[in-house]
């Protein structure tokens, strides 16, 4: 389960979103997922399904990869979609049958329900999906450097930009760790007979803790070893630190931010034009 984990992973291999420039990858993440949110429609969600499509075919990133990544939210999705479908109301119809295909006390199935748990499932796996791109194809250390960059205008107001991306590097960086981490200590207590998987609620409960008081030790430990080595290392964060890679613009940010645009607009035009609205 650990391994489905997605965020923070780097997928290395060279490819056409790989070579873009992490600030661009940044934006059009935040423009992708305000057009999923904008979207009341399954047309508007299908083109933003397509161009994802689109960027994971050049991003060379196996699907099985990126499908094997979606088991972290399953649990989530099967969890709103039995909410939804159960208690949505609605007396819309969209095909030929009634509009309350079942009901019994207070649970009601309609045809809306059904389809807006659809749209809902869909909305939330286009999200997953574009946010563990991000991290397929962009390393830490880029990322940081693209969210500094864009927080720049922040220095203004004497706001810690640099402090805040190295925390998020930092963050990013300990993520691999800590999972490898937790993946050792449960082998490690299943090897001595704790039971995690099996039992009542209560008693997994109680099982977890063998895992993560060792995980918070090992955390502290990391992070104080850390702490020692950029000391030791004299770092000193501020305005005159220079980078190794200078972040720079080209002509393929340039279609990207061109597709990113147009996917924005043509969300906007179908939610107050629809076509086939919910």
């Amino acid at each position: 389960m650990l391994k489905d984990v997605s965020f923070g992973q780097y997928y290395p291999v060279d490819s056409f979103v790989h070579r873009l420039d992490p600030r661009l990858k940044l934006v059009f993440l935040v423009v992708f997922i305000t057009a999923i949110f904008l979207a009341k429609e399954f047309l508007a969600l299908g083109i933003c399904a397509g161009l994802l499509l689109l960027a994971l075919i050049a991003s060379k990133i196996p699907i099985g990869k990126v499908v094997r990544a979606l088991r972290g939210i399953l649990f989530l999705v099967l969890f709103t979609a039995v909410i939804n479908l159960l208690f949505y109301p609605g007396d819309k119809v969209y095909w030929n049958a009634p509009a309350v295909l079942f009901e019994w006390k207070f649970i009601k199935i309609t045809q809306a329900g059904i389809m807006f748990t659809a749209f809902l499932i869909a909305r939330l796996i286009l999200l997953m999906i574009c946010t563990s791109l991000l991290t397929y194809t962009t390393t830490p250390v880029a990322l940081t450097d693209g969210f500094e960059s864009l927080m720049t205008p922040l220095k203004w107001i004497k706001f810690p930009v640099h402090a805040l991306a190295l925390v998020m590097s930092i963050a990013l960086r300990f993520i691999p760790s800590l999972m490898d981490e937790t993946q050792r200590i449960m082998n490690a207590q299943k090897a001595r007979g704790s039971s995690l998987d099996t039992g009542s609620l209560i008693k997994r409960a109680k099982a977890v803790t063998a895992v993560v008081i060792p995980l918070l030790i090992t955390s502290f430990r990391l992070g104080d070893e850390l702490g020692e080595a950029m000391e030791v290392r004299c770092y000193v964060g501020g305005n005159n630190r220079t980078k190794y890679k200078k972040l720079r613009f080209s002509w393929r940010d340039l279609i990207v931010f061109v597709l990113g645009a147009g996917l924005l607009a043509g969300v906007i035009v179908l939610r107050f034009f629809p076509v086939f609205a919910l």
